[in-house]
């Protein structure tokens, strides 16, 4: 016997229309960095930027490898040091094989201020900050070196004093080659001593400065007024439109059939150009010719001093792109624990509101998340880098670049072309996204490195 005395609620929701959401999807971010670049667009798809000429600069960093658990320099970075620029492979090779590993630990001082300097030092890993004593007995810290980077290579050249000490933040294996070792070469090479002797006379160009303007200031009378003109780069840098591209497809039955009371098409269309939008920001910060992150200049390049994000980090960043900062781009975690170490402190960065989101600022400058930022570890924690960025062509800042106009275009630089329907009556969309990204000079950029995020503080 039945009792009820209504229609179930089961029954009845078979004969109600349902509310529907359109197809979420997990992996759609914010993508600040592409909303805060500004966009060029680009005609006939390249992208020139002239610049005046600059005397020629590696990464100013000494590469080095593994091999049966030794660490050995990787001979043709050796060209980093300026006196080398023209060596011989098999000169590079002999230098190379003349270091030798030594490992250090937290507080070792692997150099001190005032001492002959005879050998170079390369930081293979781990980190050391650079320290002198000031003017009225001070302890003032210079930098923060880390993996790659050498000290002092003027004062090994010309076997000085060093004019500061260098003492290990962290564990690490460093790598150091004899002054003797060079003298040895240089004498079987006419060439090498030239050089060497030119570099240790102070002669010759400053590695990364700009060709100088001569001008003439604050004179009286009428001497004679130099002339001059500005050199520009012979070779300047062009930036071809990158892509980032997939075929959609779609069955004709589905679009048929299945298409009310949403577009089957245009909801598959859009999710795919959210996952384009998504792998373009990835490839602006991260591409190894192109992305942002490998595109710092080495004066640009900051060491964090213990490893967790400090305002002090903040700051240094700040003085490498002190020309109106725009923007920090930062992984939420690294985000987080530059926020642990103001809570510590008890400077709590400013909210302020920006793309309709509330986001943290430093100094004024606001902190940009973006799961993109490269991150290695697992759980909480891990290693990731914070970047600093102008914006703006006028500015001499950072750019995002797009063509002026594609066929069949859907969005700004994004493509969306009909290639037909195939015999399984699967009908096809090609979808390209068409972009990069310039730095126009190089003080537009700077990057902190080797950040830690999983320091944690007891505030109890």
């Amino acid at each position: 016997m039945n009792d009820r005395l209504s229609l179930a609620p089961d029954a009845a929701r078979q004969l109600a229309t349902t509310t529907k959401t359109t197809p979420q999807m997990r992996g759609i971010t914010p993508r600040y960095l592409l909303r805060a670049l500004p966009w060029v667009d680009v005609e006939g798809g390249v992208y020139r930027v002239n610049r005046r000429r600059t005397f020629i600069l590696g990464d100013d960093r000494i590469s080095c490898y593994g091999e049966a658990g030794t660490h050995r320099v990787v001979p043709e970075d050796l060209r980093e040091l300026p006196f080398l620029r023209g060596a011989e492979g098999g000169q590079l090779a002999e230098l190379a094989g003349a270091f030798t590993e030594a490992s250090f630990e937290p507080g070792q001082v692997l150099a001190d201020e005032g001492t002959a300097c005879d050998k170079l030092w390369v930081i293979v890993t781990g980190r050391a900050e650079k320290r002198v004593t000031g003017r009225y007995g001070e302890d003032a810290l210079l930098e923060v070196i880390g993996d790659g980077q050498f000290f002092d290579l003027d004062s090994w050249a010309r076997c000085q004093p060093l004019p500061f000490r260098v003492k290990a933040l962290t564990s690490g294996v460093a790598l150091t080659i004899e002054l003797d070792a060079l003298n040895a070469l240089a004498d079987r090479d006419a060439g090498l001593r030239a050089a060497l002797d030119a570099h240790i006379a102070g002669e010759g160009p400053v590695p990364g400065a700009e060709v100088p303007v001569d001008l003439a200031g604050g004179h009286v009378g009428e001497p004679e007024l130099p002339g001059t003109y500005v050199e520009y780069e012979d070779t300047p840098r062009e930036y071809h439109m990158t892509l980032a591209q997939t075929v959609l497809r779609v069955h004709t039955r589905v679009s048929d059939l299945y298409n009310a009371p949403m577009d089957q098409t245009k909801v598959q269309a859009g999710l795919t150009i959210q996952a384009l939008r998504e792998r373009q920001e990835a490839l602006v910060l991260n591409h190894p010719e192109f992305g942002l992150l490998h595109n710092i200049a080495p004066g640009q390049r900051v060491q964090t001093r213990t490893g967790a994000p400090t305002p002090d980090d903040m700051d240094e960043l700040l003085s490498r792109v002190w020309k109106q900062p725009g923007y920090f781009v930062a992984h939420p975690r690294a985000i987080a624990a530059f926020g642990r170490e103001c809570t510590r402190r008890g400077v709590p960065p400013v909210i302020d509101t920006r793309f309709g989101s509330p986001l943290l600022t430093w100094r004024g400058v606001p902190l940009l998340p973006s799961d993109k930022m490269p991150f290695t570890g697992s759980g909480g924690a891990g290693m990731t880098q914070v970047l600093l960025m102008r914006t703006g062509e006028a500015e001499q800042g950072v750019i995002g670049l797009r063509p002026a106009g594609v066929p069949d275009e859907v969005e700004p630089g994004l493509s969306m072309r009909d290639m037909g329907t195939d015999k399984k009556a699967i009908t096809s969309y090609l979808l390209t996204a068409y972009f990069n990204a310039a730095v126009l000079v190089e003080d537009a950029a700077a990057v902190l490195q080797n950040v830690e995020v999983s320091k944690f503080h007891d505030y109890s």
